[in-house]
């Protein structure tokens, strides 16, 4: 039994685990087996007969349904493989990327052509000239002006990879240590001030180099492709490291001025029940952007926004992008990886959606705004996607609903009262981990599917399959909220241990937790880090730099590596997911 095995055996047998390649393609024909609708059958010929670019195509239109149950079940099959990394396409997903990348670029170059001479433009006119007035007043209403001391100490690190610091040694430790990268146009705003608001930290730079301060310039962001979906890669742009500092600051100065008026965007929640209530009530509509973050064009932001905030905005930001030899002068004001990018998305949007609601004399209660996510009364969809486009903003027709049974927004999935929120197979199943993962994802669909009133019967073989991949000493059975370090079981299947006595009080489970590899630190950095630690956060603030990247200790952690391990948890209560039914 796995009570009787150490923790450091059970961790080396996760580690040595290998899933044969069968496991995947079995998992996806049970899944779909459970579905057992006309679409799930189209999904698996498709899959199993390596139709791969024809099932990423394929869609669901839920106004061609009148039965919420029957279009969950198609809705569910379509989704599971869509963002599948194994499918076998014909087109490169980086191609389509930068194909799709350039698009927008050319939209961007568009708009702000038309905004540099405004009266030549045949939409401006009539409602985009009242509803632009009012949007600029609005933002100005949120923003308010700044203080320069609120730009400093607001300021940090992210959590990813700069122009000149890549790699495992991504940390702020490294960053505090050795990152020096900055466009000229930041370098000018800052040069007269920085050792003043940071002197050790600019003592410690200039020890390096006597030269700009010890700063390195860099010409601008690099553009690079990451994973999204089966289709397609993602474009994003690397920044330099002491512009994504400042970046940050002005990304957490404008979210905590949206959460004074309402707008929270550490949570989604409330555009989750709004998708609900308007899928129910069809009352309000989901309102989802294509490459909203690629559309942010120069000249649209210039109109919006206060002249300093435009001002401080465009000394953070780099002015041209490099993919490979090629040097790109940006069309767009910002881009994925710039630090406020998603705050700014969300500022416009909001303030747009409150300019529209005044316009249709609509109540603004119902208005909420997580990035590109909107959410506004149904009765203004229409004026809000229009104004939208007159701003260089492309509404996505098949992801925004105003009428009729279904509405999305924040990986909320409703259709009617009827909770459709997909599952998803990204990878194939070649760990403990994976399994893990979709076994659980599996069960949760059960327990959704019955309106959490227990599990639908339908996906147990599917589930128990799964868990029988798993050797036997490692499946850990576990409550669910920890994640997926283990499989999700209802306490009589699991009924652990309770925890010894000397002030604890609970149950002690079992799990497959990966922890960061360290590495030990010293040098300047490393005060540094513990300074700015000390200092605390704004609980307004984006979490994007877990606590685990700081300093612990002497040591930190090193970015994307890992180690399997095997750790007793302490569990408070337990929420049962009621039986298979």
């Amino acid at each position: 039994m796995s009570s009787k095995m150490s923790n450091r055996v059970l961790a080396k047998q996760a580690r040595d685990f290998r899933a044969s390649a069968s496991v995947t393609d079995s998992a996806i024909f049970n899944f779909l087996s459970a579905l057992d609708s006309p679409r799930a059958l189209s999904v698996w010929l498709l899959y199993s007969n390596n139709e791969h670019p024809q099932l990423v195509e394929l869609e669901v239109n839920p106004k061609h349904y009148n039965d919420a149950r029957r279009f969950r079940d198609d809705y569910i099959a379509t989704c599971f493989l869509s963002k599948s990394d194994f499918l076998k396409l014909e087109v490169s997903k980086k191609q389509a990327a930068m194909a799709k990348f350039s698009k927008f670029e050319n939209q961007c170059r568009e708009t702000n052509r038309r905004f540099k001479s405004p009266l030549s433009d045949p939409l401006y006119t009539g409602s985009n000239v009242w509803l632009l007035n009012a949007t600029r007043r609005k933002i100005a209403w949120i923003l308010g002006d700044y203080d320069p001391e609120e730009f400093v100490e607001s300021a940090n690190w992210g959590p990813g990879v700069s122009t000149l610091l890549k790699g495992e040694n991504v940390s702020a430790y490294n960053k505090f240590q050795s990152e020096t990268g900055i466009t000229r146009d930041l370098y000018s705003l800052l040069s007269t001030w920085f050792s003043v608001a940071y002197p050790s930290w600019s003592d410690h730079l200039s020890s390096q180099s006597s030269e700009n301060l010890g700063f390195t310039f860099q010409r601008g962001n690099v553009v690079v492709t990451v994973p999204k979906n089966s289709k397609t890669d993602r474009v994003i742009a690397i920044e330099p490291g002491i512009n994504s500092w400042f970046q940050k600051a002005i990304g957490t100065m404008i979210r905590r001025r949206l959460s004074r008026v309402g707008i929270n965007l550490n949570s989604q929640d409330k555009n989750q029940q709004f998708a609900h209530e308007g899928a129910f009530l069809d009352h309000l509509a989901t309102v989802d952007f294509s490459s909203a973050s690629d559309s942010v064009s120069s000249a649209v932001v210039e109109e919006l926004l206060p002249r300093r905030w435009f001002q401080l905005m465009s000394a953070t930001r780099s002015v041209v992008g490099l993919e490979g030899k090629q040097v790109i002068r940006w069309e767009k004001f910002s881009s994925m990886g710039n630090g406020f990018t998603f705050e700014l998305e969300s500022l416009i949007f909001y303030a747009a959606a409150l300019a529209v609601c005044e316009f249709r004399q609509s109540s603004t209660a119902d208005v909420s705004v997580f990035g590109d996510d909107v959410i506004i009364p149904a009765s203004c969809f229409s004026l809000y996607s229009d104004f939208c486009a007159f701003l260089g903003f492309t509404v996505n027709p098949t992801k925004s609903f105003d009428v009729g049974p279904f509405r999305e927004s924040c990986g909320a999935h409703y259709f009617e009262d009827l909770d459709c929120k997909p599952l998803y197979l990204k990878g194939r199943l070649h760990n403990v981990q994976a399994i893990f993962k979709l076994a659980n994802g599996v069960r949760m669909l059960a327990y959704r599917y019955r309106r959490n009133s227990g599990c639908d019967r339908r996906f147990l073989f599917t589930w128990s399959h799964l868990c029988k991949r798993i050797p036997k000493h490692l499946r850990f059975g576990i409550p669910r909220g920890l994640g997926d370090i283990g499989l999700i079981k209802n306490f009589d299947e699991v009924v652990p241990p309770l925890a010894p006595g000397r002030g604890f009080e609970g149950f002690l489970v079992r799990g497959l937790l990966e922890t960061g590899i360290s590495r030990e630190c010293e040098g300047h950095g490393l005060v540094l880090d513990r300074v700015r630690g000390a200092r605390g956060a704004s609980p307004i603030m984006d979490k994007s730099l877990n606590s685990e990247d700081r300093v612990q200790g002497n040591s930190y952690v090193l970015r994307g590596r890992t180690r399997l391990s095997v750790s007793t948890v302490l569990v408070a209560s337990w929420y049962n997911l009621g039986g298979w039914t």
